[in-house]
């Protein structure tokens, strides 16, 4: 199959840019990371493999992010939801797995919450859940909070790249969202998670928190003890995909 383009029109004349491939069964949702964009290495991957096996696929770049409009330094939790939840309402139909890496993750969950009666089945990568609150805030120094409480903002340095903004209205509308360190994640459907022992991101203790959090009992948390927090390597990418194989299985 064919991968077709477009764009979703969204509140104040922002569109978010997604990419399709028509299939059969469940449609498998892209569901990025915080800065990532919807052509990475793993997004790619599932695109290919939806391609050739004729599987429903659909991924997206939030707000700020990669091909769709806005600064990213406008961001904020509530509105990457917003967005993950316009594009299954209005880009998708029927059963829904949802793939959801790194920050990803949370909004897998925040979706899974909202839209309970189409969710099928989640697959986690380095999930990090409430990470503005439990990884992101813990992290900032005294002249980041200094920046912040000056100017709203402060610049982050990254490994990855360029420092990238990180706004004082970010950090506390997270705190809204938060779904850990309290009742049970109420999510029943199978969840597999992925999750690198060696990333230095998402800290695999906290990813195996939001799996003991879970209500369901059909989860399964997969330790790659040499893993990084991409999880991109050529036998990560493979188990990615023979997860997703597994979760669309049809019921026994």
């Amino acid at each position: 199959m064919t991968e077709v383009t477009g764009f979703l029109e969204r509140p104040g004349g922002h569109r978010l840019a997604w990419r399709r491939v028509a299939g059969g069964g469940s449609t498998v949702v892209w569901l990025g990371g915080f800065r990532s964009e919807m052509n990475g290495t793993k997004a790619q991957a599932v695109a290919d493999w939806a391609a050739a096996a004729g599987r429903a696929f659909l991924r997206f770049d939030y707000f700020g992010h990669g091909e769709s409009s806005g600064a990213f330094a406008d961001g904020t939790i509530s509105r990457w939801r917003d967005d993950a939840l316009a594009v299954l309402d209005e880009l998708t139909a029927g059963d829904l797995v949802l793939v959801g890496s790194s920050m990803g993750g949370w909004m897998a969950c925040l979706a899974a919450n909202a839209r309970p009666e189409r969710v099928r089945a989640l697959v986690l990568i380095a999930p990090a859940a409430d990470f503005t609150e439990r990884l992101m805030s813990r992290d900032i120094p005294a002249d980041g909070w200094a920046a912040l409480d000056a100017e709203g903002v402060w610049m982050r340095p990254s490994q990855y790249g360029d420092p990238y903004p990180i706004s004082r209205a970010l950090l506390e509308d997270g705190a809204r969202w938060s779904i850990l360190g309290g009742a049970p994640v109420p999510i029943s459907v199978p969840v597999r998670i992925l999750q690198g022992g060696l990333d230095p991101d998402v800290p695999w203790r906290h990813a195996l928190e939001l799996a003991e959090s879970l209500a369901g009992s059909d989860v399964v948390f997969s330790l790659i003890r040499d893993g990084d927090h991409r999880l991109s390597r050529p036998q990560d990418i493979e188990r990615l995909l023979s997860t997703l194989e597994e979760c669309l299985q049809p019921p026994a």
